[in-house]
């Protein structure tokens, strides 16, 4: 056989011919999106997203314009915000039980019944106690999409380095139904009706989730029949750990919520507060779809702990600004670490805990967030009053450290 001699000739491509596009490999969401199923059960829930991000303020709206009284309309809404956190476990347990189809239905007729007595209430102008009840019924069957949504995502996606960029889609939808919701309900309310703005909100709310239920494909299992001990597979160090971050989060968010405001009033900027509150979750938004665009090929816990650093890092400069400009520009900052921990939050409650628990973790998380927040505002209000807004910071700062000391327990695990 004779030798082979010369060089090896590289193909060319023929004058005529066009060399070919480099292939891409599709993004993150694409690759989500095209889990069969998946873009019909996100476009489904997207309205009972928006409706639920609109019932809080429209309760507000709802019982102000029948009493007068922010007091009043205070103490209903914060029945409403503890009866959801509380309850929502509760009912989530049962969806993981007997299935989303057969119980989301349920839940979403109960919260009919329960806002449409709170609006009859209002409307005949009922005692404290009554009202304060109505809204408690209201928070407790309200349901929880956002957590029934993502259990869908583990279900189709559980092992799937997708599943990442999945909830980080879930985290956008929540962020921009926040963003648009009040907004409308605000509008609504204020335009039409107070009624009129409640009556949106639970439309929405049940459209999509009558919508969402009926997607039955892609539903999780329910676990009736399966031996479980129920949410004793949730107490254990890790998930605990991980709603303490989520604990420590909301702290933030709660005393940013004040002390923005406290800021603004104090340099008579009032009209400020909104729009300056606002950056951070503008920010948020646009990180959040950055971060779930990629791949990351470091461990999800040593991220974990990296964004929740960089959040208190990030939050230092808010203890020396002192105009509205300084603080719009640190409120930046933070934004940019907050997508990346709720989205790493949820990939990581998916690898603590079984899947005939998992909608149940997905709420615990949110209300780990919702009663953070309600702290928050009640100890920053207190701060603020006694030394000004300055010391709301602190608190929100120190909220941060703890939150991060959360995560390095995570971290550990």
């Amino acid at each position: 056989m004779p030798a082979l001699t010369g060089r090896i000739r590289t193909p060319q491509t023929p004058k005529n011919q066009q060399p070919r596009p480099q292939q891409q490999t599709p993004s993150g969401y694409r690759l989500a999106l095209r889990t069969p199923g998946a873009l019909k059960f996100y476009l489904a829930a997207a309205p009972a997203r928006i409706g639920i991000a609109m019932t809080g303020l429209g309760i507000v709206w709802l019982v102000h314009g029948s009493t007068g009284s922010y007091a009043v309309a205070g103490a209903v809404t914060g029945g409403f915000a503890v009866a959801e956190a509380v309850g929502g476990p509760q009912v989530a347990r049962l969806i993981d039980r007997f299935g989303q189809p057969r119980m989301l239905p349920i839940t979403l007729l109960l919260h009919a019944a329960s806002m449409g007595l709170l609006i009859a209430l209002t409307l005949s102008t009922a005692s404290l106690w009554m009202l304060v009840l109505a809204g408690v019924l209201a928070g407790g069957s309200l349901p929880q999409i956002g957590a029934q949504t993502a259990a869908r995502w583990s279900y189709a996606l559980r092992g799937d380095p997708v599943l990442s960029s999945a909830f980080a889609l879930e985290s956008l939808s929540t962020g921009l139904s926040f963003l648009v919701g009040p907004a409308l309900v605000g509008s609504v309310s204020a335009l039409v009706s107070p009624v009129a703005g409640s009556l949106l909100a639970t439309a929405f709310v049940l459209a999509g989730g009558f919508s969402l239920a009926a997607q039955r494909s892609t539903a999780p299992p329910p676990t009736a029949g399966v031996r479980s001990e129920g949410s004793d597979r949730l107490l254990h160090k890790g998930f605990l750990a991980l709603v303490g971050t989520n604990v420590g989060v909301g702290l933030f968010f709660g005393s940013m919520q004040v002390s923005v405001t406290a800021f603004a009033v104090s340099r008579d900027s009032a009209s400020l507060a909104g729009p300056l509150y606002s950056i951070t979750s503008l920010i948020s938004l646009v990180a959040g779809i950055a971060y779930g665009a990629r791949r990351w090929r470091t461990p999800a816990r040593t991220q974990f702990v990296l964004a929740m650093a960089i959040l208190f890092v990030s939050t230092l400069p808010l203890l020396v600004v002192n105009t509205p400009l300084a603080l719009a520009l640190a409120l930046a900052a933070p934004g940019l670490a907050l997508a990346p921990i709720q989205v790493l939050s949820s990939v990581l409650a998916e690898s603590e805990v079984e899947p005939a628990v998992l909608t149940q973790a997905f709420t615990w998380l949110n209300s780990g967030s919702a009663a953070g927040i309600a702290m928050g505002a009640a100890v920053a209000g207190r701060a603020v009053d006694a030394q000004g807004p300055q010391l709301g910071f602190a608190l929100a700062i120190a909220a941060t450290l703890v939150a991060t000391a959360m995560a390095v327990v995570v971290r550990r695990r």
